[in-house]
């Protein structure tokens, strides 16, 4: 009977070594990172292409409109969209909900006539 673990116990260290487990390499944990996601849901990366792109064709997104296209992509994701089109008044935006980034972007008028292969979902945010 020494060896014998209490059912409480065994939980208390099974939650341990979880925990342990979801430390990463950097000394942040798993928590600390679902809470950041929590607190930001609408943070989105722009690549480096999207950038340029953006700077070229002037197209201006304002800090408000991008947490709405973040919150959009949030939502995309969870219903399984891996890579949305997203429309705005002034702009047509590819992204990878998969990776929350910007692949490219053109305005809206360059985007009439235009032909979207590789997208499962659209998203429209006036």
């Amino acid at each position: 009977m020494k060896n014998y673990i209490h059912p409480l116990n065994a939980h208390l260290h099974v939650n341990a070594i979880r925990n342990a487990d979801l430390q990463k390499d950097d000394g942040q944990s798993f928590s600390n990172e679902l809470q950041m996601a929590i607190e930001n849901p609408g943070h989105l990366k722009i690549s480096k292409h999207a950038k340029a792109r953006m700077e070229q064709r002037n197209i201006d997104i304002s800090p408000k409109k991008w947490q709405q296209i973040g919150e959009k992509i949030t939502e995309a994701k969870v219903k399984g969209v891996k890579e949305p089109l997203v429309l705005l008044e002034n702009a047509a935006l590819l992204v990878s909900a998969k990776n929350s980034t910007v692949i490219t972007m053109m305005s809206r008028d360059e985007a009439n006539g235009q032909i979207f292969n590789n997208i499962d979902g659209t998203i429209i945010v006036n």
